[in-house]
This record gives structure tokens, sequence and C-alpha cells, in this order.
């Protein structure tokens, strides 16, 4: 006999279930574009299980906000060959520098999912403030990891690893969004690696 799920395995299935029937369908039409009654449909719950989990549409959206990052760190925390965090020891693989950081943030930020979700629907959905807290909650601590074993490596001048991370996630972050809002999204992406390339070469030279 199958033992019954417990209640805390049945609301867990049900958060998992609208939340990867949400992605697809708010990547492609942005979160106006869908309705609730369609979100519940496509999750196969009802509309009122949708509130009781999420409180609505916006709360469904920003857990929606917060998969799509985490997918994101873990993607470049595979690209990079990095862990999240700054304890984990010596013996870590380091990128061979700051311009690889770049390659694969430009690359995974070219994903139309992580695009429409997390770059352009977010702000609008959620607020400037939600957006860039839920983006720099996911990222920091990856982003300051790969910082300080370059500092450790001697690629940059050794300097205090926070401020020095917020500054250069800050530029990875606008440049995202300037190609998240180009009409050639190939192209912009190679002027910004471009610029962004240039501004990292300068801060290697100090």
């Amino acid at each position: 006999m199958t033992a019954r799920r417990t209640q805390a395995e049945r609301t867990a299935a049900t958060r998992a279930a609208l939340v990867a029937a949400a992605r697809p369908l708010f990547a492609a039409r942005g979160f106006a574009g869908v309705g609730t009654d369609e979100l519940a449909s496509a999750a196969g719950v009802t509309r009122g299980a949708l509130y009781h989990q999420f409180g609505g549409k916006e709360g469904l959206f920003e857990a929606v906000v917060q998969a799509v990052h985490g997918d994101v760190v873990d993607r470049l925390a595979s690209a990079l060959g990095t862990g999240p965090q700054l304890d984990e020891g010596p013996g870590q693989p380091v990128p061979a520098d700051l311009g690889s950081v770049i390659d694969a943030w430009l690359e995974v930020c070219t994903d139309d999912e992580v695009l429409q979700i997390a770059l352009l629907e977010a702000p609008t959905a959620l607020g400037w403030w939600r957006s860039r807290e839920i983006a720099r909650g996911n990222g920091m601590d990856l982003a300051a990891a790969v910082v300080q074993r370059i500092i450790d490596a001697g690629g940059v001048p050794a300097q205090p690893v926070w401020p020095l991370t917020h500054v250069l996630v800050a530029a990875l972050e606008e440049g995202a969004l300037m190609v998240a809002r180009a009409e050639d999204r190939v192209a912009a992406a190679a002027e910004v690696r471009t610029a962004l390339r240039t501004i990292l070469d300068a801060l290697l030279r100090t």
C-alpha cells in the first residue's frame, strides 16, 4: 500500500507545481498577461489553492523570480567551477580572470526566461527595490566568493571584498538590462562585453 503523503509534502508539491507551471507562462506573456485561473489550471490545482499557497498572483510571481535567480546562480557556479560560499577552504578553483565572469553572466542573461522574468518583469511587478533584493540575495555570496578568490590569486589588488563585489555586480546588472532591452541582443551583448572588459582591464592595471 502506498503511504499517504503528509500535509507538508502535499503543500510542497502544490507549490512546486504552481511555480513550474507559471514559469513558462510568465516568460511568454509577462506578469500582466497571465491570469490566476490560467495559472491554477496549468498547475492542475484550484484557484483557491493558488491563493492559499501564495496569497495571489504577485506572491506566485515572486516565487518564480526566486526560482529563476536560483537557477542563474547554479548555472554561473557551474560555468565558473566554484561554490557560493567564502569559507569553503583552500584548494577551490579560481576563474582565470574576471573576464570569465563577464562571459558566463552574459551567456546566462541572454536566456529568454531570465531576460523576461528576472530582468524585465520583476522590477515592474514587484517594484525595483524588491526585485534587486531578490537578485542580490541569491547571487551576492557567489559573486563575493569569486572576487575573493581572484584577489587571493593576485588578479586584482588586495582590498575589502564586499565594496568591490557590489560595484562589479552593479555594472553586470546594468549591462544585462541593456542587453534585455536591445532589439539586437547578440550585438548588444558583444558591446556590453567590450565595455565591461575595458573597465576590468583598467582595474587590473591599478
